[in-house]
């Protein structure tokens, strides 16, 4: 069964909500703030995740009136479907079941009637029993010594999710150093394998097709080294894949006993929870790799079972369609309080833009509304000295995710209070922002005279107003950062289905790939064929410094 294809802006509660935020969109939050009766509706609490949405341009009809469009839009039949194996990825006739993956054993998930449980466990067995071999010693390389390094060959959802996830649990190390090989530029993949010791080194490659460009360029590289350094019976003891393409796997040299499988109902941006993510489970050992899809399996059933006034999912993607398609926000902004998480904007990036970046709908016609969001963003307090100004004071609304942890991870750590008060500080300073009056105070106690103090003041008002979404978590584990992603992804969903969209497919990064290889072509050939005249006279002057 296939998604159903209403238009949001033909629905009832569309017309409502556009009545209501000509009612609402002056409002001040801190005032909206002050005159609810309560703020429990805007404070999510689940596990040890605090989601506190009380900073939003909203009241309580906003939030009902939202719910009702997730209820006309059927989001509940939609969800089903998901987690039912339907082929909701209607253009490429493929269900969505990254959830599967991450199931804990105590359930049946039926596909094509059958029960894929039981093949799911199968290869996490294998991925533990392989993760094991190598962090203990017991699976060496060619010389009989034992790896020390680790690196992942992929791109896209097989190099952007389990970068971002290794980076962010290193604290868990198993004590095996990670890289990650991603971009075809020779110069990204010479520089790392440069101090790298062949003989201590695993290199895992990611493909499902295992025709990737980019991925098998930087596989051929790394295995012409290797040979180089060692000899060509080295291949087979120091490269794994993960892939489904089996000739090509053999062809290239992998012994069978090191190649994973892959599912065709995994998306590549949401596949890092499964064999995809060998490099993790290397990188952090396999119990807390388990843990990881723990967390995420958790955040599934909250999402599946849990009303919408309380979903957490839910609630966040109905406040971005709300910003999105009544504010016209274009962008979102994603703060982690963490080094650990630095990767987390850019791995959104590809999940949110990739997958909601559409402009028809599911029945096939031009959309005449906004879809997906610009994501960005980087840590705190690293971005309070970059791009704050322009959420502060610019132009435009940036709705802002701000995610903090209670607890550090190092018992030494003597500074997280001073990294949390200014987690806490700028959601306020962005809310209240500061006033004329105020600022005019300010100046005359710094001994301003009248005439500095009004050629001064306009620059220093905060006009604040500005929404964030907090979300504090107890500490960053294994589990609760498994949660922290599974939730992005479920509001990738709603906002898809809201918006009347597939989610799952990208037809949109084929054509530049398509015309990358007639280009090769004409480079290697050094015949430039008829492009336009900007492109011709880019590929001349290339060429002439061949």
């Amino acid at each position: 069964m296939t998604l159903k294809k209403i238009n949001p802006t033909k629905t009832k509660s569309w017309k409502k909500l556009k009545t209501h935020f000509k009612e609402i969109e002056n409002e001040e939050i801190k005032n909206l703030l002050s005159s609810r009766p309560s703020n429990e509706d805007f404070n999510l609490k689940w596990n040890d995740f605090n989601v506190n949405i009380s900073k939003n341009r909203i009241d309580n009809t906003t939030l009902n009136l939202l719910i009702e469009l997730a209820n006309e839009c059927d989001l509940k039949d939609a969800i089903s479907k998901q987690f039912n194996g339907d082929s909701i990825n209607e253009t490429e006739k493929r269900a969505v079941l990254h959830t599967a993956v991450r199931t804990d054993g105590n359930e049946k998930i039926n596909f094509n009637g059958l029960d894929i449980v039981p093949s799911i466990l199968e290869t996490r067995k294998q991925i533990k029993s392989f993760t094991n071999d190598v962090i203990s010693g017991e699976l060496k390389g060619h010389t009989g010594k034992s790896f020390t390094d680790i690196v992942n060959i992929g791109i896209g959802g097989s190099d952007l999710g389990p970068v971002m996830i290794v980076e962010a649990l290193k604290h868990y190390s198993s004590g095996l150093k990670p890289h990650f090989v991603s971009n075809v530029d020779g110069d990204h993949v010479l520089e790392t394998i440069k101090s790298l010791n062949p003989e201590t080194t695993l290199f895992i490659i990611v493909s499902k097709t295992f025709t990737t460009q980019e991925t098998i360029s930087n596989a051929n590289t790394i295995k012409e080294w290797l040979v180089s350094k060692l000899d060509k019976n080295a291949i087979s003891k120091h490269f794994a894949a993960v892939s489904t393409n089996v000739s090509e796997i053999k062809k290239f040299g992998i012994n069978s006993k090191m190649v994973f499988s892959m599912n065709d109902w995994v998306g590549g941006r949401f596949s890092l929870w499964s064999s995809v993510g060998l490099s993790i489970s290397l990188a952090i050992g396999y119990d807390n790799f388990r843990k990881l899809l723990s967390g995420a399996h958790k955040m599934d059933k909250h999402f599946q079972k849990t009303e919408f006034k309380n979903n957490i999912p839910v609630i966040l993607a109905l406040l971005s369609v709300w910003y999105n398609n009544f504010f016209k926000c274009e962008t979102e902004a994603v703060i982690p309080y963490t080094q650990y998480l630095n990767r987390l904007p850019a791995y959104l990036q590809q999940a949110i833009m990739e997958s909601n970046g559409k402009s028809v709908d599911r029945s096939g016609k031009v959309v005449e509304y906004q879809t997906g969001n610009i994501i960005w963003g980087d840590t705190g307090t690293n971005s309070q000295h970059a791009f704050f100004q322009l959420i502060h004071q610019g132009t435009k609304l940036i709705p802002c995710d701000f995610i903090g942890f209670k607890k550090p991870l190092f018992k030494e750590n003597t500074q997280h209070n001073k990294l949390m008060s200014n987690f806490f500080a700028q959601t306020e300073a962005l809310m209240t922002g500061k006033s004329e009056k105020t600022v005019v105070d300010e100046l005359k106690k710094s001994g301003l005279n009248e005439s500095e103090i009004n050629l001064l003041k306009t620059f220093k008002v905060f006009k604040g107003n500005r929404p964030t979404n907090t979300f504090l978590i107890n500490q960053l584990t294994p589990e609760s950062l498994g949660s922290l992603v599974a939730m992005y992804e479920h509001k990738i969903f709603v906002q898809g289905i809201i918006w009347n969209i597939y989610s799952y497919d990208q037809w949109g990064v084929e054509l530049g790939k398509q015309l990358a290889s007639k280009v090769l072509k004409e480079i290697e050939d050094q015949k430039i064929s008829n492009h336009d005249s900007s492109t011709n006279s880019l590929l001349k002057t290339y060429l002439s410094n061949q």
